[in-house]
């Protein structure tokens, strides 16, 4: 398989050539003991705000209670306190590139100014984080993965194929895509069929995921759908009667608030006792709020930092909308039906579809159109009957998405990924030719 060129010059050759060889770390300085039940889990950054956190959250203290030593590998951190608090019992977080300023000074600290100025060579450019990473992270990525063994399980595109090139000789490599295929490029789809391979596991999201990526990758590596899990919100009820809709995420394209303000406008006359709010933050912040001036819409629609507490938020409201272009499944629509709240959402690529049935436990809106979703939304406002129904049913459909039902389905893998490492090593090392691996899982459903 042809390995893909350095993008840059040599600097860029080197650092990359260094996290390789620190990566692919001897095998007598690594320590087998005890590796089948070591989870490491890498992602962008584990104190920030966004649904991957979350979840990756989620499952490293469903883990890590289910006896697993579980380590976050957060690539970058920035913030002095992490978003969603402390990690979970049992889970440590190792930070690759702290940001925060520092009053100390260290030796590395003129080598790692001239790295961060320089773009990543590991991550590809077309992934969605490429602004949040630089040679400095490519390097202690390469450092950070020495002599580690167990799983490691990457959470986005990015680090998905960056980990999959240094190919860790410990690790058992562990995918997860939270974003369907079609809204990656087609270079990051083409360096995708040629990395991928070398992964024991990609996890997906949705079943139109899952036969998008076999499609695309072939034989290997092995696909399998588990869903988001959703925690357990504390008993928090929605106020069915409020007349205040919701929504949360980022400020950026793919939330699609720029539609879900055009949607207000059109419902706002018929319903001047109603409120939106949207928590986020983010790049578009300021087009948001021209939009809302622009409009006239200054005394029912409100901007809010993220809320650090959204299920306290989700409790003094009824109706929470998701208006997205696109989504993988977005957690925060899971924790609006656990904690009982009447969903509305665009039928967007992928994930509300998997969730929502159509005027059973929520309103899924196609075809995609700014009426649609109006008429959908002043539906909902005007029905209390509609609002108590669709909530009620879709708590109950919630409760699939809890960590009771899929945390086994993770440890069923790993274990799944783990006997099929050993038995590799066994035929590798001469053991008897009889031995097997694990069957084939059934496929899943379509």
């Amino acid at each position: 398989m042809k390995e893909r060129e350095p993008r840059s010059g040599l600097l860029e050759r080197a650092v990359r050539s260094l996290a390789a060889r620190s990566a692919r770390s001897d095998p007598n300085e690594r320590d087998e003991a005890g590796a089948e039940r070591r989870v490491n889990i890498l992602l962008m950054t584990s104190y920030g705000v966004d649904g991957t956190i979350r979840t990756t959250l989620n499952l490293a203290g469903y883990l890590a209670a289910s006896g697993y030593e579980v380590n976050l590998l957060s690539v970058y951190r920035d913030r002095r306190e992490p978003f969603f608090g402390d990690p979970p019992p049992g889970v440590s977080v190792h930070v690759l590139d702290d940001r925060r300023p520092r009053l100390v000074r260290n030796l590395l600290r003129p080598l790692r100014a001239i790295l961060r100025r320089r773009p990543s060579a590991l991550i590809h450019p077309d992934d969605r984080a490429y602004g949040s990473v630089n040679l400095w992270t490519d390097y202690r990525l390469g450092r950070a993965l020495r002599r580690r063994t167990g799983f490691l399980v990457s959470t986005r595109p990015g680090l998905n194929l960056a980990v999959a090139w240094l190919a860790p000789p410990g690790l058992v490599l562990i995918a997860q895509e939270h974003m369907h295929l079609g809204e990656h490029s087609e270079a990051l789809q083409e360096e995708m069929r040629r990395e991928y391979p070398k992964l024991a596991l990609l996890s997906v999201l949705t079943p139109r995921d899952r036969k998008a990526y076999e499609e695309h990758l072939g034989r290997k590596p092995r696909v399998v759908r588990i869903r988001n899990a959703v925690r357990d919100m504390g008993g928090v009820r929605a106020d069915l009667d409020s007349k205040t809709v919701i929504a949360a995420g980022r400020f950026v394209l793919q939330k699609g608030y720029d539609r879900l303000i055009q949607v207000w406008e059109l419902v706002a006359p018929e319903h001047p006792d109603w409120r939106l709010r949207i928590f986020g933050h983010g790049p578009r912040q300021g087009q948001l709020e021209s939009m809302i001036a622009k409009r006239g819409l200054e005394g029912s629609v409100t901007l809010s930092p993220p809320a650090e507490d959204i299920g306290a938020e989700m409790a003094q409201a009824s109706i929470f909308a998701l208006s997205s272009r696109w989504e993988g499944l977005p957690l925060v629509l899971l924790e609006a039906m656990e904690v009982g709240m009447a969903v509305i959402s665009f039928d967007c690529p992928t994930g509300p579809r998997s969730v929502i049935k159509d005027h059973e436990n929520g309103l899924l809106i196609r075809p995609k159109t700014i009426a649609n979703f109006a008429s959908g939304l002043s539906e909902l406002m005007d029905d209390e009957d509609l609002r108590q129904r669709v909530a009620a049913a879709a708590r109950e459909r919630a409760s699939d998405f809890s960590l009771d039902v899929l945390g086994p389905r993770w440890v069923k893998e790993l274990e799944r990924a783990w006997a099929h490492r050993e038995h590799r090593r066994a035929r590798r090392k001469g053991a008897d030719p009889q031995l097997r691996p694990p069957p084939p899982t059934t496929r899943q459903p379509l």
